[in-house]
Parts: C-alpha cells; structure tokens; sequence
C-alpha cells in the first residue's frame, strides 16, 4: 500500500505591492495619502512598516512613512492612510494638475517590511509607477 506524504499547502512568499488609491489635498497643505497593500503571497503577512519616496510628474513631492501593523490575508490586499507635508515641487506639480483637471504620473520607490505567517521580518523593494486623475465632485482629490 502506497501512502502520500504531505507536508500541507505550500507557503510561497512574494514581492508584495503598494499603489496610491487616493490623494486628498488637506486644508493644512499636507497629504494624506491611502496606499494599497497589496499581499501576492500564499500566507498571511503583517506589514510591520514603509517608506516610500515618492515623485509626481517627475519632481519629489517627500516621503511617505508608516507604522500600519496590519496583517493582509494571503493573496489579498488591504488600504492604509499616512499623512505628511509634501515638498514644494511635488505640491505644485499636484496643483497644477488639480487646476487643469488633468492627470498626473507618481512614482513610488522605496521599502516595506513585513513578517510573513510564522517566520522573520523580511525586507521588500518596492517600486511602482502610475497615474492619477482629479476625482469628478471631489475638490482637492486625485485617485
């Protein structure tokens, strides 16, 4: 008789992602941004912290920084808000496509360290380009 040996599902650990869903231009002149997580992996992960540089329209607009302590399923995502001050140029950059009413390109690029379902805190790069568009109603928001 001929038994099959198993060692359960397989646990693989992937890149995981983050992407600007919104961006509301506050009242202070700061941003609070809400970032996609995005967990690609087969286990759970807790997503301990980031910190991005961020670029819109080719110029800095800072660095968004974060603590979230959010655990994201596998293969799942999850949104997490950070405020800060943006540079002068990435301000502007932002505004002047508010002002026209016109999408604007971001990069994100930085690191994000997260501890995988029973294992150690690992470091991800992360590096993500793409759009945002002024949201039709909504002054002051770019999705």
């Amino acid at each position: 008789m001929v038994t099959a040996c198993s060692s359960g599902p397989v646990r693989r650990v992937s890149e995981p992602a983050a992407q600007i869903q919104q961006l509301t231009v506050r009242a202070d002149g700061r941003w609070s941004v809400d970032l996609r997580i995005e967990n690609f992996s087969s286990v759970p992960m807790r997503f301990d912290s980031l910190d991005l540089a961020m670029k819109v329209a080719g110029q800095d607009a800072g660095h968004i920084t974060a603590q979230p302590a959010v655990s994201i399923g596998p293969e799942s995502g999850d949104v997490v808000t950070a405020v800060f001050t943006p540079q002068v140029a990435g301000k502007l950059a932002v505004a002047d496509a508010l002002a026209a009413g016109r999408s604007v390109a971001y990069t994100l690029s930085g690191e994000m360290t997260a501890t995988p379902d029973e294992s150690r805190q690992r470091r991800f790069e992360v590096e993500r380009s793409s759009q945002l568009s002024p949201a039709p109603g909504l002054p002051g928001v770019m999705r």
